[in-house]
Protein backbone atom coordinates (compact mmCIF):
# COMPACT_ATOMS: atom_id res chain seq x y z
CA UNK A 1 0.00 0.00 0.00
CA UNK A 2 1.35 3.42 -0.98
CA UNK A 3 1.63 5.97 1.82
CA UNK A 4 1.08 9.72 1.54
CA UNK A 5 4.81 10.21 2.11
CA UNK A 6 5.60 7.93 -0.84
CA UNK A 7 3.11 9.77 -3.04
CA UNK A 8 4.67 13.10 -2.05
CA UNK A 9 8.15 11.74 -2.78
CA UNK A 10 7.06 10.53 -6.22
CA UNK A 11 5.36 13.86 -6.95
CA UNK A 12 8.53 15.73 -5.99
CA UNK A 13 10.63 13.55 -8.28
CA UNK A 14 8.18 14.04 -11.13
CA UNK A 15 8.17 17.81 -10.63
CA UNK A 16 11.97 17.79 -10.76
CA UNK A 17 11.72 16.04 -14.13
CA UNK A 18 9.13 18.60 -15.27
CA UNK A 19 11.36 21.48 -14.11
CA UNK A 20 14.28 20.09 -16.12
CA UNK A 21 12.10 19.86 -19.21
CA UNK A 22 10.80 23.42 -18.77
CA UNK A 23 14.32 24.77 -18.30
CA UNK A 24 15.28 23.06 -21.58
CA UNK A 25 12.11 24.38 -23.29
CA UNK A 26 11.07 27.63 -21.54
CA UNK A 27 8.01 28.00 -23.78
CA UNK A 28 6.48 25.16 -21.72
CA UNK A 29 6.27 27.56 -18.78
CA UNK A 30 3.75 29.56 -20.82
CA UNK A 31 1.73 26.38 -21.34
CA UNK A 32 1.61 25.89 -17.56
CA UNK A 33 0.41 29.50 -17.19
CA UNK A 34 -2.37 28.78 -19.68
CA UNK A 35 -3.35 25.66 -17.75
CA UNK A 36 -3.46 27.69 -14.56
CA UNK A 37 -5.62 30.39 -16.16
CA UNK A 38 -8.07 27.74 -17.38
CA UNK A 39 -8.18 26.02 -13.99
CA UNK A 40 -8.78 29.30 -12.15
CA UNK A 41 -12.13 29.45 -13.97
CA UNK A 42 -13.11 25.78 -13.85
CA UNK A 43 -11.67 24.19 -10.68
CA UNK A 44 -13.60 23.89 -7.41
CA UNK A 45 -13.33 26.59 -4.76
CA UNK A 46 -11.35 24.34 -2.38
CA UNK A 47 -8.40 24.35 -4.80
CA UNK A 48 -8.49 28.08 -5.48
CA UNK A 49 -6.08 29.11 -2.67
CA UNK A 50 -3.45 26.77 -4.12
CA UNK A 51 -4.05 28.06 -7.62
CA UNK A 52 -3.79 31.65 -6.38
CA UNK A 53 -0.43 30.76 -4.83
CA UNK A 54 0.75 29.21 -8.12
CA UNK A 55 -0.36 32.37 -9.90
CA UNK A 56 1.68 34.47 -7.47
CA UNK A 57 4.72 32.21 -7.92
CA UNK A 58 4.45 32.29 -11.71
CA UNK A 59 4.34 36.09 -11.62
CA UNK A 60 7.73 35.99 -9.88
CA UNK A 61 9.26 34.25 -12.89
CA UNK A 62 10.07 30.79 -14.12
CA UNK A 63 13.06 30.06 -11.87
CA UNK A 64 11.38 31.24 -8.68
CA UNK A 65 8.30 29.20 -9.47
CA UNK A 66 10.25 26.07 -10.39
CA UNK A 67 12.32 26.41 -7.20
CA UNK A 68 9.14 26.10 -5.15
CA UNK A 69 7.72 23.36 -7.39
CA UNK A 70 10.82 21.26 -6.67
CA UNK A 71 11.23 22.22 -3.02
CA UNK A 72 11.17 19.48 -0.40
CA UNK A 73 8.77 21.12 2.05
CA UNK A 74 5.23 20.64 3.33
CA UNK A 75 4.13 23.85 1.59
CA UNK A 76 5.48 22.67 -1.77
CA UNK A 77 4.00 19.18 -1.30
CA UNK A 78 0.58 20.75 -0.73
CA UNK A 79 0.95 22.98 -3.80
CA UNK A 80 2.01 20.05 -5.98
CA UNK A 81 -1.39 18.46 -5.34
CA UNK A 82 -2.88 21.24 -7.52
CA UNK A 83 0.03 21.61 -9.90
CA UNK A 84 -0.48 23.56 -13.13
CA UNK A 85 2.40 21.59 -14.62
CA UNK A 86 0.10 18.72 -15.53
CA UNK A 87 0.49 17.99 -19.22
CA UNK A 88 4.10 19.19 -19.48
CA UNK A 89 5.35 15.63 -19.70
CA UNK A 90 4.07 13.61 -22.62
CA UNK A 91 2.17 10.45 -21.80
CA UNK A 92 5.23 8.48 -22.89
CA UNK A 93 7.52 10.47 -20.57
CA UNK A 94 5.09 10.17 -17.68
CA UNK A 95 4.60 6.43 -18.12
CA UNK A 96 8.37 5.88 -18.39
CA UNK A 97 8.89 7.85 -15.18
CA UNK A 98 6.18 5.92 -13.33
CA UNK A 99 7.50 2.57 -14.55
CA UNK A 100 11.04 3.40 -13.45
CA UNK A 101 9.78 4.80 -10.14
CA UNK A 102 7.84 1.61 -9.43
CA UNK A 103 10.81 -0.55 -10.34
CA UNK A 104 13.21 1.49 -8.19
CA UNK A 105 10.87 1.70 -5.19
CA UNK A 106 9.20 -1.72 -5.08
CA UNK A 107 9.63 -3.64 -1.87
CA UNK A 108 11.90 -6.69 -2.36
Amino acid sequence: MTTHAQIDERSLAMHRLVADKIRAEPALFERAKQTLARWRVTVCSASQPYLMEWERLMAQGMESCLAVATENSQRAAALRQSSPFAGILTNQERFAFLKKWKHDHEAP
